[in-house]
């Protein structure tokens, strides 16, 4: 099993524990990429729909794209009551492209799982001259409950060989998404949007086990380290910590010339 496909084992888990985007976020979006009812939206990697519900209130028709069938069901629940949505199971890699253009190509938290040879590309040829192409990504960066976080990197360490130690979280000033490769298509525009988030012992082991590293571990150094998370977050910090997470809107037009 890819890393990238570990997520689809704990689709009920990510659409209860992750979060939504910020909806000052998805509104800048809407606005950047003038959508309305006769807009096309192509995303890439909706996961459980999180994003695509908001998108939806623009009155766009969108086809999503999801490589996991489980998180595809989900997703498809969720956005039963949208019939301008459209939730297709398939990696974006072998995807056939329709003949019609996108006026909007969108991947939120998942554009860097798919093939580096292909996304940015197909993404091009898939979109309409002057359409968009928006990223959408996630840091977890300094704030918030910064004593527990800096604990817990025992707790790593003691139960994930692929911790490096005296690891810490960055502040945000100092972490900003790689976009070199959009770039080659022009102008990059970008905007940040930080918030924190609280969460009891069990919300937050919650969230963890929706990340791939995670899932990825082995089972007795899974439970090992879940296991020392609560104690600390029980014992030292009065059963609630509050992550401070960094959002980037990033987006690019095509330009005319690109084939």
């Amino acid at each position: 099993m890819e890393l990238r496909d570990t997520f689809d084992g704990a689709a009920e888990r990510y659409d209860r524990a992750r979060p939504s985007y910020p909806p000052a976020l998805t509104a800048e979006l809407v606005e950047r990429a003038a959508l309305g009812p006769d807009s096309r939206v192509l995303e890439l990697g909706p996961g459980t729909g999180q994003l695509t519900a908001a998108l939806a209130q623009s009155g766009c028709e969108i086809t999503a794209v999801e490589r996991g069938p489980s998180l595809a069901a989900v997703a498809r629940r969720n956005l039963s009551g949208l019939p301008r949505v459209h939730v297709e199971v398939g990696s974006f890699e072998e995807w056939p492209l329709p003949g019609e253009p996108f006026d909007l190509v969108v991947s939120a938290t998942a554009f860097h799982w798919i093939d580096p040879a292909v996304r940015v590309a197909k993404s091009t040829r898939a979109l309409r001259p002057g359409g968009c192409l928006a990223l959408v990504t996630t840091h977890h960066v300094a704030g918030g409950s910064d004593a527990f976080f800096a604990r817990a990197q025992g707790c790593y360490e003691r139960w994930d060989p692929a911790t490096p130690p005296g690891l810490r979280l960055v502040d945000e000033a100092e972490t900003a998404t790689d976009t070199r490769e959009l770039e080659q298509l022009g102008p990059v525009t970008s905007s940040r949007y930080a918030r924190e988030i609280g969460y009891s012992a069990a919300e937050y082991l919650d969230v963890l086990m929706t990340y791939s590293g995670h899932l990825a571990l082995e089972t007795t150094a899974r439970d090992g380290l879940l296991a020392c998370l609560r104690e600390l977050i029980d014992t030292r910090h009065a059963g609630r910590i509050t992550k401070r997470y960094l959002h980037e809107l990033i987006t690019v037009e095509r330009p005319a010339d690109v084939r």
